[in-house]
């Protein structure tokens, strides 16, 4: 999955794609550079990032989506917590929602995945950007996330949302610190076990500069470090910037992990 967003403050490229035509060029690089799905988002969901309106989110992402949906073969994502956003997104051509709050900051979330059908991406987060980073608590990460996620998607079948429809993600650095991504990131077997797609968004986060002491700019090796080590717990989706180098990466990692014996 491709990242594009589409707003003047994201952490790491906030203001690269804020205009329709850079925006639509960077679409069109993603897809050449090998994403399968691209997500675009018109709100930064950053640590202290201050909540746009649905009118400017909308501004932000629904030309972009109409204009990229028209020139590519990949299929659209929307990264939004707001119902009427996902909505026009979906109407545009967008066919899968990626909410980073799993379907719960906008209480008609849920009822438009059931009634669309659209793909959906329930994340886990502890609290909401503006304070997820403050103090993050668990008893134990991977089995509280695995008490989370059994009792929300139970919602979303409960509410009409299939099956087929449902990838989950544990949300790298949404309300953990470094040490709980790691648990995390290490028990993707746990995650798994749920039985559904699990999607994973480590690119560039700021665990790696935990790791490395490294800043954002220089994160790529990590990043594509922490990409082989999913591989090989077989994620499904891994959420990316820099998709050409992950994609050689894991390309290369593919072709001598098939013949080792």
């Amino acid at each position: 999955m491709g990242i594009l967003n589409v707003t003047p403050d994201s952490f790491s490229d906030g203001g690269e794609a804020s205009d329709l035509a850079a925006a639509v060029k960077k679409g069109l690089q993603l897809e050449e550079d090998g994403a399968d799905i691209l997500d675009v988002g018109g709100e930064s969901t950053r640590p202290g990032a201050e909540p746009v309106t649905v009118e400017e989110e909308l501004k932000r992402v629904i030309p972009v989506i109409k204009a990229l949906s028209a020139q590519i073969q990949i299929p659209i994502s929307i990264d939004t917590t707001k119902a009427e956003v996902a909505r026009q997104a979906l109407q545009a051509g967008a066919i899968i929602i990626n909410d980073i709050s799993g379907l719960t900051f906008d209480p008609e979330m849920i009822s438009l995945a059931a009634s669309t059908k659209a793909g959906v991406i329930c994340m886990h987060i502890q609290g909401t950007p503006q304070t997820m980073q403050d103090h993050p608590e668990y008893q134990n990460v991977v089995s509280d996330l695995m008490v989370w996620f059994k009792d929300r998607i139970q919602k979303l079948l409960d509410s009409g949302v299939d099956r087929e429809q449902i990838v989950i993600d544990p949300g790298i650095g949404f309300g953990k610190t470094a040490e709980h991504n790691l648990d995390i990131l290490s028990q993707i077997q746990d995650l798994k076990d749920l039985g559904f797609p699990v999607l994973i968004g480590h690119s560039r986060k700021r665990f790696l500069s935990k790791l490395l002491n490294r800043p954002v700019e220089e994160r790529l090796a990590g990043t594509i470090g922490v990409s082989l080590a999913l591989a090989c717990q077989s994620v499904d989706i891994l959420r990316l910037h820099d998709v050409a180098a992950n994609r050689d990466a894991l390309s290369a990692w593919d072709a001598i992990s098939q013949r080792v014996t």
